[in-house]
């Protein structure tokens, strides 16, 4: 490609790369032999890597364009628009910040920040994997290593990288940081900084069996703090939902003791989930949008009465209804019964939505009703589709949940939000932005879009 190639020469080049895909996918791969096949596959691993460095620029571009221009956070439009998720978004991002072009406040073309890499990857010499293993060895390094020393180090990783699997070259980076900094991170503002930017917990979406995997990492505070707090509280005999009173606090009698079959995992499950129950009854967690902090719990009638099929809360969470019955008997929480999803007229003259009109809410829409957005109810703002100055009420069939970003998008970027005739929020984009993309958004109600399926009629398309 030229320097600076035209708008037109981009289209040109992207047709023809994906007229060459179309031809490789179309051939007959049987006339080759297996080591012909194995070489062939080292030619696409190159081309994949390759493609990385081609997103880059573009990414890059994406990245500090103003929101209100692309529809929302770069990060959230990049993982909506490719159908990805919004962490491998954020990593292209990241990516694309230490391995693109840049530029001076002047203007000026700069090499990436990490130039060998960089160079590697748009060989095709290293992929994805390997980059993280060599920016996670940078991250760990203290600030007072001396640049050259530095560069040396991304050319030998580099190298390594390109004979390496990714899993090898973890190993090989581990043996240089600690070389480079035997004495591990001390307790200076940098390794702080560091240790504050690692921390946090994630957690995963359900199972089919309502299961949720959790990861992440706790700092010193954290870890000492749950350390104690879960000492009593997992020991054995101790909160065992099995027992029919169980021993929550002071000491469990020795037959509960003795029953106790479950692991020390288990336990330290179990006594989170009392700690969270207990904090939750206690009513000090005070009020969060409006509502007292509590769980918020959506159920039809007929499988209340049945104890079947599942209810979503205000969290996105889906509770058995054994599990919603349980938790009714521990701590006060907001239980929404429906029937035949008749809504109730909630209306008043405020401008903030009542609790009343919040719970509904919570229940019918159970999340940001921007197209494609994952933010839970519990999470969100609501909002008025009609302004309030123009109708000076508050009705809660003319309210939406919205999450922070995308409720900044409704204000002063031509994004508006109304009601179809089913009372489902529709999101209308602004004419430079809609060129028929999803209106509504299915992510909080799956049940939908599997009955549109089966209808034929996909939610969202623009008439």
């Amino acid at each position: 490609m030229l320097a600076n190639p035209g708008r037109d020469e981009v289209v040109e080049v992207f047709d023809a790369l994906a007229a060459d895909l179309d031809r490789a996918q179309n051939l007959d791969f049987d006339v080759l032999t297996s080591r012909e096949a194995l070489a062939l596959l080292q030619r696409c691993e190159v081309l994949r890597r390759r493609l990385s460095a081609v997103e880059h620029p573009m990414v890059n571009q994406i990245a500090t364009a103003d929101p209100g221009e692309i529809g929302g956070k770069p990060r959230w439009v990049l993982a909506d628009t490719l159908h990805i998720t919004r962490g491998d978004a954020a990593r292209r991002i990241a990516d694309a910040e230490q391995l693109g072009p840049r530029r001076s406040l002047t203007g000026e073309p700069l090499e990436p920040v990490l130039p060998e890499v960089a160079e590697a990857q748009r060989d095709g010499r290293i992929g994805a994997s390997h980059v993280a293993v060599i920016r996670s060895f940078f991250d760990y390094l203290p600030a007072d290593i001396d640049p050259g020393t530095l560069t040396h180090a991304e050319k030998h990783l580099t190298e390594l990288a390109g004979r390496c699997r990714p899993d090898e070259l973890a190993k090989l980076a581990q043996r240089l940081a600690d070389h480079l900094h035997p004495d591990g991170d001390e307790p200076d503002e940098r390794a702080e900084q560091q240790r504050a930017k690692r921390r946090g917990v994630i957690f995963g979406p359900q199972d089919r069996d309502g299961m949720s995997p959790i990861s992440g990492f706790l700092d010193p505070q954290a870890r000492a703090t749950l350390d104690a707090a879960l000492a009593p509280l997992s020991a054995p005999g101790m909160c065992n939902p099995d027992d029919l009173a169980p021993c929550t606090s002071g000491t469990p009698t020795q037959a509960q003791i003795d029953a106790d079959t479950r692991t020390e995992a288990q336990r330290k499950h179990d006594a989170l989930t009392a700690m969270g129950r207990a904090l939750l009854a206690s009513g000090d967690l005070g009020q969060h949008n409006g509502l007292p902090a509590t769980i918020v719990v959506s159920v039809d009638l007929a499988e209340l009465e049945a104890a079947t099929g599942k209810a979503p809360t205000g969290g996105g969470t889906w509770l058995p209804m054994g599990d919603v019955i349980s938790m009714a008997t521990h701590a006060h929480h907001y239980l929404r019964i429906h029937h035949k999803g008749k809504e109730i007229a909630l209306v008043h003259s405020k401008r903030l939505a009542s609790p009343g009109q919040r719970l509904v809410l919570y229940a019918k829409e159970r999340g940001c009703s921007h197209p494609g957005c994952t933010v839970p109810a519990y999470l969100c703002e609501v909002h008025h589709d009609t302004d309030y100055a123009t109708t000076n009420i508050t009705d809660i069939g003319g309210l939406s949940l919205r999450c922070g970003p995308h409720h900044q998008l409704l204000t002063n970027n031509g994004w508006k939000t109304r009601k179809r005739a089913d009372g489902t929020t529709e999101t209308l984009a602004p004419p430079h932005l809609d060129r028929g993309q999803r209106r509504t958004n299915t992510y909080h109600h799956p049940e939908k879009l599997l009955r549109d399926s089966e209808t034929g009629d996909e939610d969202g398309e623009v008439p």
